[in-house]
């Protein structure tokens, strides 16, 4: 049986950003709860699964490279790095540890790679449109995960779409749905028949 890999698209937007840090001012205005509504912010998590042997990572993926050459097409080619030397967003992923990060600086091009950041960093960096992609450890390989202000799903959708052909499934799922590690890892229980908001998108689905 050839291996089948299955993209999972975990999908989570208008989340407020009071949930990573507060915004600083201590002042109540009730008028402002009206007129001035919480900032918000989007996460993309990008999961992949070897369906045989059941292995956990999208670093496992053949397809693996493709899926970064969206990254590089949705921020940048290259960036340059603390050390005013240029790299692609290609190599600064692969060359990065899993459970670190990487916070883009769309206006000033430059990118930069830390352990996650707090809260309040993370904030500010979004705050200031800035993105950030977590590169977060799964059981066999890594996982990519981004946080930014704006919602860029559609910068991936459709490109991925694309990609569809046998041995390649994708689904794209509500992250507000996923409440538990067995729903995270639902091809192990449920594949045939997913949870409500876990669609798998075929090369006709229409958003």
């Amino acid at each position: 049986m050839p291996q089948t890999e299955l993209l999972k698209l975990i999908f989570h937007h208008d989340q407020r950003m009071d949930q990573l840090a507060p915004s600083g001012d201590d002042s109540f205005d009730p008028l402002a709860m009206f007129t001035k509504p919480d900032p918000t912010f989007s996460t993309l998590y990008f999961s992949g699964t070897l369906l045989k042997g059941q292995k956990f990572g999208l670093s496992l993926f053949q397809r693996y490279p493709q899926i970064l050459s969206l990254f590089e097409r949705a921020f940048d080619t290259s960036f340059f790095k603390g050390d005013a030397s240029k790299e692609s967003m290609a190599d600064t992923l692969e060359s990065m540890n899993p459970d670190e990060s990487i916070l883009i600086n769309p206006v000033f091009k430059t990118i930069e790679t830390k352990t996650f950041p707090s809260g309040e960093t993370l904030r500010k960096a979004l705050e200031e449109e800035g993105v950030v992609i977590f590169k977060r450890a799964n059981q066999d390989g890594f996982d990519l995960e981004v946080f930014s202000k704006e919602n860029i799903y559609l910068l991936f959708f459709y490109h991925l779409q694309a990609m569809l052909e046998p041995g390649f499934r994708f689904f794209s799922i509500n992250g507000k749905r996923v409440h538990s590690e067995r729903h995270f890892y639902f091809e192990i229980w449920s594949l045939e028949k997913p949870p409500h908001g876990f669609e798998e998108v075929f090369p006709e689905t229409v958003l």
